[in-house]
């Protein structure tokens, strides 16, 4: 049998989501269409919420500052994708890969914008999501995990769809008011489908503290990383 750490798969599984909504999360799919009422989403909405209750575990368990090293691996991990996504696909194909190219390039040649965007608003989102729920920890003395949780996902959801779509889709040529209409329009219903999204999820915190923790001890003290 091998010997598997907790908290190894746990920084496993979150630089897979982290990979999993940066490079394949862009595809959108309808959910729901209606007369003139179309409500697309794009598929990172399945892992996102999951990457926010990671966080929210680590801290509960292991404090602020282990949430904050998981985290900034989270950024230098993307960081790098965006480097060698735009080495890849620069370097000139070989004969083999010649006729894939057009489509290689692509899939994985994201605009320096929306790469920026994307890095910006997750750690901006991510940090404040540990910050928040630290708060709330403390000021609630460690009760209430399922309030903790909604509460610090959705504004850091909001901020994070907030930042992205704007520094993504922000439009220079048109009107500060046409700009906000049209954005408003995509972060309303991301947002709210991303806290419904979190609130059915919430189960998942409770598992996560309890397994990360140790089932012959549940009530274990926070470790201050």
């Amino acid at each position: 049998m091998f010997n598997l750490k907790k908290m190894d798969l746990v920084v496993g599984l979150y630089i897979f989501g982290v990979i999993t909504a940066e490079f394949l999360g862009t595809k959108t799919f309808p959910i729901f269409n209606f007369s003139w009422l179309h409500l697309n989403a794009p598929v990172a909405i399945f892992v996102l919420p999951l990457l926010f209750t990671m966080v929210d575990v680590v801290v509960e368990v292991y404090g602020r500052a282990r949430a904050k090293s998981l985290v900034y691996t989270g950024l230098v991990v993307i960081a790098l994708l965006i480097l060698y996504a735009a080495l890849a696909t620069h370097l000139s194909p070989s004969t083999r890969s010649a006729a894939t190219e057009s489509s290689y390039d692509k899939i994985f040649s994201a605009s320096i914008r929306i790469s920026a965007a994307s890095l910006t608003a997750f750690a901006i989102s991510e940090l404040m999501d540990v910050a928040i729920f630290a708060r709330l920890r403390d000021k609630l003395k460690g009760r209430a995990l399922w309030l903790r949780n909604n509460v610090t996902n959705f504004i850091s959801q909001f901020t994070d769809s907030a930042v992205f779509l704007s520094l993504a889709f922000y439009a220079a040529h048109d009107s500060f008011g046409s700009n906000v209409s049209f954005l408003w329009s995509l972060l309303l219903p991301y947002w709210l489908l991303r806290c419904g999204l979190s609130v059915v999820e919430t189960p998942l915190v409770y598992l996560g503290a309890w397994w990360l923790r140790g089932s012959s001890n549940p009530k274990a003290k926070v470790k201050e990383a």
